[in-house]
């Protein structure tokens, strides 16, 4: 294994999740929060620094302020061994002009690796959810001696223009790799599914910096790491495949094993949420030898209170966090973030609810992500008359209503 110290990692968070609206409309889309107490961003980073990896940085771009106080908060490592993880945004080093492509964000900051001299740099996605060993993907990369090796999964065809898809030749190489196909052919040992690229890379790093620097000149290029780099290392033969269900992490069970999820859209930012409140999730957050990390704060712990007929504080297949009152509300399946407050009477299923949320006495809520700081009047429904709530809210396609951060929510 090589030595960490000789690797950078570089997180690419500069998307604006457009998708995820109205989650991201006032912070991109990393540092939206996820599963109660944790932000997107701290899957990969957990992920990084449970394998050994400290050096990271992680390219902002899109409003980047919440990211920034995250990571500069949660994310202090020991400078005196010199780790750190810290975020760079757009500094604009050859020009005007912000990054055009998550290519171009590693190319406008290449000092950050004339600076470090690292052999391999990791570039890793910022907003998926999963668990994974990177030092088992950068073993088989140097192994292979490939100039970059694309981290890869099964994914329904159905699926393919959602992803990078890959095509293998002899043993791991990519033959073929194609961004976001309308068209393509399922595998030989099982046509519905297709190779997919996670989001994750390893290169070596003359490799990548040969490559962006021709990418550079080329005025037609994207300047996209899926759609315009890796397509050029698969034409000069140097990239390989890593299976990622080959991926072994402490304390993961077969159930979980494996699991990864692109929480792109609202609907499936809802489904990986149902995943967590399973009697036996399909993600487990509670392996505690490759935790992911965060920072919770000093918050008291949670509370349920009132027992009476209609009104017993009780919740049921559900997470809930420090700081929330069930006040004779019920919760079944649902995440309830820190300082979340349900009413006397008051319901929430299949739900995500987000920091200082209030729900009012007899309100319901059904299938809806409410983001921070919303007030849920007594008696108002969501979640109950589509119609309804099409007027006054977001509602994804699978009909799932998502409420802003602080979104005024109208009396009933």
């Amino acid at each position: 294994m090589v030595d960490p110290s000789r690797v950078l990692c570089m997180v690419l968070a500069g998307g604006e999740g457009k998708r995820l609206s109205p989650l991201t409309a006032d912070r991109a889309k990393p540092a939206v929060p996820y599963g109660g107490h944790y932000r997107l961003i701290d899957f990969v980073l957990s992920n990084l620094v449970n394998g050994g990896y400290r050096k990271i940085v992680v390219l902002t771009q899109y409003k980047s302020h919440s990211l920034d106080v995250h990571v500069s908060r949660t994310w202090p490592l020991s400078t005196l061994l010199g780790n750190y993880v810290t975020t760079v945004p757009a500094q604009m080093r050859r020009g005007p002009f912000w990054f055009s492509g998550s290519a171009d964000a590693i190319f406008q900051n290449l000092n950050i690796i004339t600076d470090e001299q690292p052999e391999y740099i990791l570039v890793f996605g910022a907003d998926h959810i999963y668990r994974m060993d990177p030092r088992q993907m950068v073993e088989q990369h140097i192994e292979s001696g490939a100039g970059v090796t694309v981290a890869a999964l099964r994914v329904p065809v159905d699926q393919a223009d959602q992803f990078g898809v890959l095509e293998l030749g002899d043993g791991n190489r990519i033959a073929r790799f194609r961004e976001k196909p309308a068209d393509v052919e399922g595998l030989a040992d099982d046509p519905t599914m297709v190779l997919g690229s996670m989001g994750n890379y390893v290169f070596t790093t003359e490799t990548l910096l040969e490559v962006l620097n021709t990418d550079a000149l080329d005025s037609s290029s994207a300047h996209d790491v899926g759609g315009s780099i890796i397509p050029l290392l698969v034409e000069s033969g140097v990239a390989q495949a890593y299976d990622f269900t080959h991926n072994v992490i402490p304390g993961s069970t077969p159930r979980d094993q494996g699991y990864w999820r692109d929480v792109g859209t609202l609907d499936a930012f809802h489904e990986s949420h149902m995943d967590l409140v399973d009697v036996h999730p399909v993600f487990n957050l509670y392996n505690r030898e490759w935790p992911i990390l965060t920072s919770v704060g000093s918050l008291p712990p949670a509370k349920f209170v009132l027992d009476g007929e209609g009104r017993t504080g009780q919740a049921i297949n559900s997470i809930v966090c420090a700081g929330a009152i069930i006040s004779g509300g019920t919760v079944r399946r649902s995440v309830i973030s820190p300082n979340v407050k349900v009413d006397a009477g008051a319901l929430v299923e299949d739900s995500v609810i987000m920091h200082d949320v209030r729900i009012g006495a007899g309100a319901v809520v059904r299938r809806a992500i409410i983001d921070k700081g919303v007030v849920v009047p007594p008696g108002v429904q969501i979640g109950v008359d589509p119609d309804l709530d099409a007027e006054r809210f977001t509602v994804s396609a699978g009909g799932v209503v998502a409420i802003g951060k602080h979104q005024l929510v109208p009396p009933g």
